[in-house]
């Protein structure tokens, strides 16, 4: 299976969930593109669930910081849900984990940008 996103919204929040294998052959920049189009359609609240993200690689850390940044440079946040223990991981080795906020579940991920303002 290659890489593929699928998104809905619910309580002001997008949630995006990742399917496959998040890898330089397979992720390219559909993420960092989501995200550019949601920014540039006003949207600032996402989680990004990776309960089904099977694999993620050097280019997968990076396209995940990149994604940040766009979403960041809107005035949003991305918060990650969900995560495998695989996933975890890379992330923690990358120091991915210092920057975005991991949630055990999509709906407490949820509920974090709820209770702020």
């Amino acid at each position: 299976m290659g890489f593929q996103l699928h998104t809905r919204e619910t309580a002001g929040v997008v949630i995006v969930e990742a399917v496959g294998k998040l890898t330089l052959t397979d992720g390219h920049t559909q993420l960092r593109d989501l995200m550019h189009v949601f920014t540039g359609d006003g949207s600032k609240k996402f989680v990004l669930n990776l309960a089904r993200v099977e694999l993620i690689d050097s280019y997968g850390i990076g396209e995940l910081a990149r994604s940040y940044s766009v979403a960041r440079r809107a005035g949003g946040d991305i918060k990650l849900a969900t995560v495998s223990r695989r996933v975890l991981e890379a992330l923690e080795l990358s120091r991915l984990t210092t920057v975005f906020q991991v949630y055990s579940s999509e709906s407490v991920a949820i509920e974090s940008f709820v209770r702020r303002p």
